[in-house]
């Protein structure tokens, strides 16, 4: 009789892959990197989703209530996608749903202002940043500016190599002394966070030899941005104009085993999500359902985040059904919160507990509960729960891991989780681990993005 093993190990995903499993991941890997060059705010994600879903034969609900395969966006800044099973919607759902918002500095409601000649975006950051790390950076802009007439003026500037970026400046070493003693979360302030954007002055006015420079170089914006895109000063007041960081996302390590990128927490959950979505077929047992939304980063608070009731709305749209009866399919229903997780970086082990941190390289995470502290602000998966995505797992070959973010009182955070664990749904965080997370460039890995879609993948087929 064969001896039982009783220990746990992680699994190292290129010890376990085949060479075929392994080139999936990595063109896998090449379709992510596309994506999220590409798509930077969660607008630009909506946009990307609806058109790939349309490709597939999604329609909009309000338009076609009886198709099996239906979306439907809220506001044009968060998008459900269902796929109707062969049970009925009473029986219960299966959902994953992720974040498509990220930390950015966004532009104050009156941005524009004239100081020594140079012209500058003045910005509100987004999101729980180190400030220090968003200053000397090319940034792009992206967004949306709409009119007094309600025309809605779509902006991106700086993502092409022949257009320019923006950037804040910082001091030079010689002249921070004052500065570089200060906490590291203070050296940077977030009223300096502006955006360099013009230097050219318009022509000064004949008979003004001796006339100021100032408002001119602004003037000249304010002429270059009515040309360009018939935007006045006023109308900067309705836009939403977000500085990121410009350029696509690369491969990471000789061995182009990694990726480093902008955005990945959590657009990299929304991409393995929604492959996962398409790929698991148009007959899942179960109602299948693809959630994204927005205003995660700040506490999923606002019309279009993970507390808005869109998900509700959605679900008794599409089944015909009462809140009242919706409750009672969602006590059946199970549902994954597709989020990110903190890397053991060896370089800041100190903040870690090694036993329970999640490794690059070692497959998806299963984060049973976030929070800080004493597990506040957590939701925390049941025991049941977990032990039926182990079965399910073994089951798909998926490779996983578990993780906490952080020491006990280092820290921590919080996930959409706990707001569907509110509606009475079985709940967990899963995704993979990344290193330096929030900030402008984060780190994946190829391996654990796969083996995330797998999961996914696994989770929608049941």
């Amino acid at each position: 009789m064969a001896k039982e093993k009783l220990t746990y190990e992680r699994k190292l995903v290129w010890d376990v892959f085949s060479d075929a499993e392994k080139g999936a991941a990595f063109d896998f890997a090449s379709g992510y990197r596309r994506f999220i060059s590409e798509v930077k705010t969660e607008k630009e994600a909506v946009v990307w989703v609806r058109k790939e879903a349309e490709k597939k034969g999604f329609s909009e609900l309000s338009e076609s209530r009886k198709s099996k395969k239906v979306y439907l966006a809220n506001r044009s800044s968060a998008l459900a996608l269902a796929i109707t099973g062969k049970r009925p919607i009473r029986d219960g759902v299966r959902i994953i749903i992720s974040h498509i918002d990220a930390p950015r500095l966004d532009l104050k409601p009156q941005p524009l202002i004239d100081e020594e000649g140079l012209s500058f975006l003045k910005t509100h950051y987004y999101g729980g940043i180190k400030k220090y790390q968003w200053v000397t950076k090319p940034l792009s802009l992206h967004g949306v500016v709409v009119l007094k007439s309600g025309v809605k003026k779509e902006i991106v500037i700086g993502e092409k190599e022949n257009e320019p970026v923006l950037t804040v400046t910082d001091l030079l070493p010689h002249l921070a002394k004052d500065q570089m003693e200060k906490k590291m979360s203070e050296a940077v302030d977030g009223e300096s966070l502006n955006l360099l954007i013009a230097s050219l002055p318009v022509p000064k006015k004949k008979g003004k030899e001796g006339e100021s420079a100032k408002n001119r170089v602004k003037e000249a914006v304010l002429r270059l941005l009515y040309q360009t895109y018939g935007i006045k000063e006023e109308d900067l007041i309705s836009a939403e104009l977000a500085a990121v960081p410009a350029g696509p996302a690369r491969e990471l390590g000789l061995d182009r085993s990694l990726i480093l990128g902008y955005g990945q927490d959590d657009r990299i959950c929304a991409y393995a999500s929604f492959q996962a979505f398409l790929e698991a077929g148009d007959k899942p047992e179960y109602t299948s359902v693809c959630l994204m939304v927005d205003k995660e980063e700040i506490g999923s608070e606002g019309i279009s985040s993970a507390q808005s009731g869109f998900l509700s709305l959605f679900l008794c749209q599409l089944a015909g059904i009462t809140e009242t009866e919706l409750a009672r399919s969602l006590v059946k229903s199970y549902a994954i919160s597709a989020d990110v997780n903190a890397g053991l970086d060896p370089s800041y082990r100190e903040v870690t507990e090694a036993q329970n941190a999640p490794r690059l390289g070692y497959g998806t995470v299963v984060t049973k509960y976030t929070g800080h502290g004493g597990k506040f602000g957590s939701s925390e998966a049941g025991a049941e729960y977990v032990a039926y995505l182990r079965r399910l797992f073994e089951k798909h070959r998926v490779i996983w891991q578990t993780g906490e973010l952080g020491k006990i009182d280092k820290g921590g955070g919080g996930t959409v989780a706990k707001y569907l664990a509110r509606q009475n749904i079985e709940t967990i965080d899963i995704g993979p681990a990344l290193l330096s997370m929030h900030s402008p460039y984060e780190v994946s890995h190829k391996g654990d993005l796969y083996c995330t879609y797998r999961a996914f993948l696994a989770f929608y087929k049941g």
